[in-house]
């Protein structure tokens, strides 16, 4: 069976220096709010190319502290608009819900499945404050164009790169392009923790302070709270690691693109539509789209080879926002029908990646 990610033999190339890591933490006896956290946060904020990087628990508190945060400087407040792309995964929209803000759902690019600029521009009203842009299976939105339109009406811009460690446009890096940005470090990322992970990065002297304090229980201090803050801390294990592991992203992105390319240029089967390459693409997921989902990916399985589903169900036909009123987003809904990820990581060999194709190809 070929898996769709192999997280075990990818992380048994970098053992020794883990294994080094987790000691360097163990023998510190600091496992909380110490030097690996410190050193990743710069070295993070340095490859993102932005001034700060904060560490939390997860990708969503991330989300999450980053919108509270900008409610504290007084910059958001409850009921305000937030417009996001209406297939995202729920996350996106979570971290709006959560805040007691609104989430504005628009229509992606058909093509890219990134955050469409001109539906953007026709979302806006005299409540907006906030665009939410989620970078989609690694390859960034057309951040100059949201930029600019933010710039225009006076909003905020919070990334989601959750999916995009490394993506760059016009040399620019993902987490260096809007006011803030959220990061995931989940296992199965591009740059993917031993366990949960997560962290802002913003050039926003007065955010990166608040986030900080809003990430220890609201304290700068200990036992002088100045915010009702949360526990979302990224701890000493996992920043460790992760700094073993951010050495060697560059590498893996490059490994991930030679897949993509023998991909694109194999699978010549009509009935499966290939991605659309707009920017420079980190390939977290190689997805596709068939009408005849379920036979393809039982076609697939047949041959040994597995597949996901990101994601079946989008977020406005979810159970949890059963209140909300009717909405259709036709775009979207054809999206999460027809999306097939097919197995994509740095350690793929050339021989299980034509297997794979050669399946395509017979369906």
């Amino acid at each position: 069976m070929i898996p769709f990610l192999d997280l075990k033999t990818i992380n048994a190339q970098y053992r020794e220096s883990l294994v080094e890591a987790c000691t360097r933490v163990i023998d510190s006896g600091w496992y909380i709010a110490g030097n690996e956290l410190a050193q990743f946060e710069k070295e993070f904020a340095a490859y993102c190319g932005a001034k700060h990087c904060i560490g939390v628990a997860n990708g969503l508190d991330a989300l999450i502290l980053t919108l509270r945060a900008w409610k504290v400087l007084g910059k958001l407040k409850d009921g305000d608009e937030v417009i996001v792309p209406a297939n995202t995964y729920i996350a996106s929209i979570l971290a709006i819900t959560e805040n007691r803000l609104k989430p504005v759902l628009v229509e992606p690019n058909e093509a890219s499945f990134n955050l469409s600029p001109s539906n953007v521009e026709a979302a806006i009203t005299s409540r907006t404050r906030v665009i939410l842009p989620v970078h989609l299976y690694g390859q960034i939105a057309n951040m100059p164009a949201i930029m600019a339109i933010a710039a225009q009406n006076n909003l905020l811009v919070l990334e989601d790169s959750a999916q995009a460690h490394g993506a760059s446009l016009n040399g620019q890096k993902v987490g260096g392009w809007g006011h803030a940005s959220g990061f995931s470090f989940y296992p199965g990322k591009n740059l993917g923790a031993l366990g949960d992970g997560g962290a802002v990065t913003t050039n926003d002297d007065e955010l990166a302070d608040t986030l900080l304090a809003l990430r220890n229980y609201g304290s700068h201090e200990k036992y002088k709270n100045i915010y009702q803050g949360v526990n979302s801390r990224l701890d000493e294990m996992q920043a460790a690691m992760l700094r073993v592991k951010l050495r060697h992203l560059e590498r893996e992105i490059d490994e991930r693109r030679s897949v993509a390319d023998q991909y694109l240029h194999g699978i010549t089967n009509s009935q499966v539509i290939l991605p659309h390459v707009e920017t420079n693409h980190v390939w977290h997921l190689f997805v596709v789209k068939v009408k005849r989902r379920a036979d393809f990916q039982n076609h697939l399985l047949q041959k040994g080879i597995q597949t996901l589903v990101h994601y079946p169900i989008p977020p406005h036909k979810q159970e949890a926002f059963h209140d909300w009123p009717s909405m259709s987003f036709p775009v979207t809904e054809q999206i999460h029908e027809q999306v097939v990820s097919l197995p994509m990581g740095p350690n793929m060999s050339h021989e299980d990646v034509q297997k794979i194709i050669d399946a395509i190809n017979t369906f």
